[in-house]
């Protein structure tokens, strides 16, 4: 077994759709080929957007692909200990800070302006915590296996949230955590998370935790031009046989692995074993979009 570590890391916000298939289904047979281990996590550190049963259905969802995990499943509502052990190093090192802004207070910025960096402005009230995103390792960089050398400013981006007023973990600090605790080496993920890298990356360079590689991948767009997304209604993936191979072969074809036609209708386990023997991420165009017949936008 080689040192390679992937994962898949959905939100239980609703069952996983097309676009959810072809994430799950690059970051298993990236890491399968490689010879390394593929974890799941359940990053429900968000309650009320998590309904009951979501998660349980996404877990028979993946299974019904045949995209098996290893190990037992990672639920990021255990790790606030965690999580907080990591804001109260940043908190020691100046690198966040308390805020009692509000959204509507800002709104005529595009960014949050860093109003509280000396303290809230709002001393008493109920305070967010945010990332001082002019601190810290700055520019970016990073070589994305797809998309190719990649350079931020994260103060061009902002101080983002790390704890919210509610208390609720956000998700940058949440990740950065759980993606070093699990030795992750490689993360593959939709394009639309690709400027969410660089808070990430100063989170794991402020934390001292290693920095994983990562593989961005197009966005597969519905037939109306929208990103296929659960607040947008793409519909659920099946997990009756005869609909689930042909719709494999489809997220294949989307990944530009180029299945062969005659697998279109072949069991999962033998759709997935010629995928990953031939699975090839530099096939994969590097276009931020896609039709989910695997067209270019």
């Amino acid at each position: 077994m080689s040192r390679y570590r992937g994962r898949f890391a959905p939100t239980p916000s609703g069952p996983l759709h097309f676009g959810s298939l072809v994430a799950a289904l690059a970051s298993f047979l990236d890491a399968r080929r490689a010879g390394g281990q593929w974890l799941l996590r359940i990053e429900n550190i968000d309650p009320p957007r998590c309904p009951p049963g979501a998660a349980e259905t996404i877990l028979h969802q993946l299974e019904a692909f045949g995209l098996h995990w290893d190990g037992p499943v990672h639920w990021q509502h255990e790790r606030d200990a965690a999580y907080q052990a990591a804001l109260d190093t940043l908190v020691d090192r100046g690198l966040a800070y308390p805020c009692s802004c509000s959204r509507k207070q800002w709104r005529d910025h595009a960014l949050y302006p860093g109003w509280c960096r000396d303290g809230p402005r709002e001393p008493g009230g109920p305070v967010a915590w945010r990332l001082r995103s002019d601190l810290g390792l700055r520019p970016i960089a990073w070589q994305d296996r797809l998309f190719d050398e990649q350079r931020f400013d994260p103060a061009a981006l902002g101080d983002v949230v790390l704890k919210r007023k509610d208390g609720l973990w956000a998700y940058q600090l949440a990740v950065a955590v759980d993606d070093a605790d699990q030795g992750i080496t490689d993360v593959v993920r939709g394009f639309d998370l690709l400027d969410n890298t660089p808070w990430q990356r100063q989170l794991q360079h402020a934390l001292g935790l290693p920095h994983p590689r990562y593989l961005h991948l197009p966005l597969i767009m519905g037939d109306d031009g929208q990103k296929l997304s659960k607040q947008n209604l793409a519909p659920p993936l099946p997990r009756e046989d005869d609909a689930v191979r042909p719709l494999l072969h489809r997220a294949l074809t989307a990944l530009d692995q180029r299945p062969p036609a005659e697998l279109a209708t072949a069991p999962v386990a033998d759709q997935l074993a010629r995928a990953i023997s031939a699975w090839d991420a530099g096939r994969i165009h590097p276009h931020p979009e896609r039709s989910a017949t695997g067209a270019r936008h």
